[in-house]
């Protein structure tokens, strides 16, 4: 692989689906890599039978309002494989991918979209039963591992806690800080704007700001509307919108036996620290930070939610706490196996597990993470 060029897990997930008549689609934010990852799975293929189309051009999408299937056949022509980058952009996409499926037979059509908000409300009812879904987020560690060696990630590690990873940070170091601020202004605000119709740009960035300074702690609607002058119904629109744009991710509380338990709570987390620190301007090494706990416990879930998106495991995600303020960083519940971490920046700390827990789920894996013990966590090497 050259350099600057990074092996995507998902690349040999989603290959073993090319011979299948359903639509790939492809989720993830801007600038994760869906268009080099596309390019991977098409590569080796025969050029001529392959036709790229992306929304973000005007002239693709004046050429597929109000399309028909003749007109379809007619553009497709002899290609056999169909590539619809930024896909949401195309007005009647999901009419569009379900006339191609049904008839259009012997087209493999790959599409990738940068808002599941938009995108996913567009196919869902069209193609029910002909799609499989993908999420690209921004470069794992393992992904990391593959091209950099497990030593030389390690030695990096603060670096990511602070810089993120998306394929433009990691593979320009030195220029992180700019190229951060720029993903940040051009992509977080200017199309989660235009996606969610959101009228109080103002206040969509107090919002965020709001939530950078919460990770790893419960939040209230009801104190983010205070801060940010929105209603608890708005607060809860543009966090869905947020989540739907890759940008945050949220953990429930866990609840099944004890009454103290809390049930409807929240914490919300960044899908990259870059962009978390990029949202509140805060770049300082993680030697000058009050926060760098923080910045490891947001790391290790993004981390695993890669990792799950990745495949092929997948499990319910939680945090646990009752009310008498008792409280496990990370839960998830798969095939009837609870397991439950605790994360530790520093190693060496002593962590003891709630006795009130471990009483009530006698059976749960209980385990630390600290960055000696990280990589069971994150994943093994290929």
């Amino acid at each position: 692989m050259e350099e600057g060029v990074y092996a995507r897990l998902l690349v040999p997930v989603i290959r073993k689906r090319l011979d299948d008549p359903k639509v790939i689609v492809l989720f993830g934010p801007r600038q994760s890599g869906k268009t080099t990852l596309l390019r991977m799975l098409t590569a080796g293929m025969d050029e001529s039978m392959v036709l790229w189309w992306n929304g973000d051009e005007p002239d693709i999408r004046r050429l597929l309002e109000d399309v028909t299937s003749t007109r379809l056949k007619s553009l497709v022509g002899a290609r056999r494989v169909l590539v619809i980058d930024e896909a949401q952009r195309l007005a009647n996409i999901g009419l569009c991918l379900k006339l191609i499926v049904d008839n259009l037979s012997g087209v493999k059509v790959l599409a990738s979209g940068s808002s599941a908000f938009d995108l996913a409300n567009r196919i869902s009812e069209p193609l029910t039963g002909r799609k499989w879904e993908y999420h690209l987020y921004p470069l794992a560690w393992r992904e990391l591992v593959d091209h950099h060696g497990e030593l030389e990630e390690r030695r990096l590690l603060e670096h990511r806690l602070v810089y993120g990873s998306y394929p433009e940070i990691v593979t320009y170091p030195g220029d992180e800080e700019d190229r951060l601020l720029h993903l940040a202004d051009s992509y977080l605000y200017k199309d989660i704007l235009a996606w969610g119709g959101i009228q109080k740009p103002d206040r969509l960035e107090r919002l965020l700001q709001a939530l950078a300074l919460q990770i790893g702690s419960q939040v209230s609607f009801n104190e983010l509307g205070t801060q940010t002058g929105l209603n608890n119904e708005t607060v809860e629109r543009y966090i869905d919108i947020l989540e739907k744009a890759f940008i945050i991710v949220r953990l429930g509380s866990y609840s099944r036996n004890l009454r103290n338990e809390l049930k409807k709570s929240r914490k919300i987390y960044f899908v990259d620290n870059g962009i978390r620190n990029a949202v509140i301007r805060h770049f300082n090494p993680l030697g000058l930070r009050a926060d760098a706990g923080a910045l490891w416990e947001n790391y290790l879930v993004s981390e695993r939610v890669k990792k799950m998106a990745n495949g092929p495991a997948a499990a319910n995600r939680f945090f646990w706490r009752t009310s008498q303020q008792q409280e496990i960083d990370y839960l998830e519940e798969a095939g009837g196996r609870l397991r439950a971490w605790e994360f530790k920046w520093k190693p060496g700390i002593r962590v003891r597990f709630p006795e009130t827990f471990t009483k009530v789920y006698p059976d749960a894996e209980t385990e630390t993470v600290t960055p000696d013990s990280m990589a069971d966590f994150l994943g093994p090497r290929r």
